[in-house]
């Protein structure tokens, strides 16, 4: 029998998510992980102050974690779209609302929900 609370099942499906992007983009490590990590207990605390927060949960770890990347390890995840100039990352779009999508802004395209990157880098 499942007793998670919304919170939490929101929180868990916006970890599986951002998880499912990493592990396509093969940098799924355990220092990452925690990142992922870091930012579900922050968000947990937003959205215990704003309720009305959980639908937003998924692109905001996906922010978070890609903030934290590109302080640690550089952009992620780049853009799979895009073949010519400087390698460049996704954005997440809306940045605060619900159905968050990986987008290309140079070529102002939706790549990928969030999520759903494993597709577009050739994994099933």
């Amino acid at each position: 029998m499942d007793h998670a609370t919304p919170l939490e099942q929101a929180l868990h499906v916006a970890r599986a998510l951002v998880l499912a992007d990493l592990a396509a983009g093969e940098v799924a490590d355990a220092d990452v992980v925690s990142l992922v990590e870091d930012s579900v207990t922050h968000r947990r605390w937003w959205v215990e102050q704003w309720p009305e927060g959980v639908d937003y949960l998924a692109g905001l770890v996906a922010q978070d974690v890609k903030d934290a990347l590109l302080e640690k390890y550089g952009r992620w995840p780049l853009c799979p779209v895009c073949n010519h100039g400087e390698p460049h990352a996704l954005d997440v779009e809306p940045e605060l609302g619900p159905d968050p999508h990986w987008v290309c802004s140079e070529a102002g395209v939706k790549v990928a929900a969030i999520g759903g990157l494993g597709p577009v880098f050739g994994l099933r």
